[in-house]
């Protein structure tokens, strides 16, 4: 709400990135990488589109802008103080004392807040019924299917945005080392990219794709440096069951598409083949 906040306060200005540490974060010591994962968390919850958007912009090398439309806060119960029918109303054009302004953008400011929350609550009660309709109907796989797994398009959280190529390479790559494990059932890359920029939730996509764990992720950028973060998840129940960060010099970008893969596939076979104490 507080990013959200500023950049309606400064709708339609390129916002920079330390222009947004030092407000929405004052006091607390982050990375450029927190800036990124709230831009990325808002335009999730807003439903925006970062190659088309219609809420927040990136501006390469610059930062962000809010380019949808923000007005004031405009209260419509009876006001004694309204001229009758027939007189002419006033108008926003009127009111340029610095009270009224002061008291329009605290009105801003509390409707903003307003739809926020409102939005967060209508989201929260919206998981909630599909988490408890998901719950009493909770998919139970059979031992064959443990071991399936679907690999959703890697996200492109750089601040250029330009590695969307790598971030799909990424996952066609682990499509392939993880398909070649015996036994793993594994969606070709032509149904995982289908879900790409999809509003979709991981249980609606492992019952059409028919898996019981879904790996999504994503790539950042600092400096020469890639970094790519993983997580595997339980259809089921939506648990994190693996989490994990690589970072790597970009040097050789199909080098490092093979080595992490490979170390991912690793550690999803680890965590989703059954131990022998079980």
């Amino acid at each position: 709400m507080q990013l959200l906040l500023f950049l309606a306060e400064r709708v339609g200005e390129v916002v920079s990135i330390d222009d947004l540490l030092n407000h929405v974060w004052p006091g607390v010591i982050v990375t450029p990488d927190s800036v990124y994962q709230a831009v990325a968390s808002l335009r999730r919850q807003l439903g925006d589109d970062s190659k088309q958007p219609t809420y927040i912009a990136t501006v390469p090398r610059l930062g962000y802008r809010l380019v949808a439309t923000v007005s004031p806060w405009v209260d419509h119960r009876p006001d004694p103080s309204t001229p009758q029918a027939g007189s002419e109303p006033p108008t926003l054009a009127m009111t340029n004392s610095p009270a009224r302004s002061g008291r329009h953008r605290a009105g801003f400011i509390l409707a903003a807040g307003a739809a926020v929350c409102f939005a967060l609550v209508f989201a929260f009660l919206f998981r909630g019924k599909i988490a408890n309709n998901h719950r009493s109907a909770a998919p139970t796989f059979a031992p064959q299917l443990q071991k399936s797994i679907a690999v959703l398009p890697f996200l492109d959280l750089t601040e250029k945005m330009n590695q969307e190529p790598f971030a799909d390479g990424m996952t066609e790559e682990l499509i392939d080392k993880l398909s070649k494990i015996p036994g793993f059932r594994v969606p070709s890359p032509t149904s995982s990219f289908y879900f790409k920029g999809k509003q979709v939730t991981v249980a609606e996509i492992a019952k059409t794709l028919g898996v019981a764990y879904v790996l999504d992720g994503s790539v950042r950028k600092s400096g020469v440096r890639l970094r790519v973060a993983a997580r595997l998840i339980r259809a089921d129940n939506g648990y994190v069951v693996w989490s994990e960060t690589y970072d790597r010099p970009l040097d050789d970008i199909l080098m490092v598409q093979d080595d992490i893969a490979d170390e991912v596939t690793k550690a999803l076979q680890a965590s989703i083949e059954p131990r022998p104490d079980r």
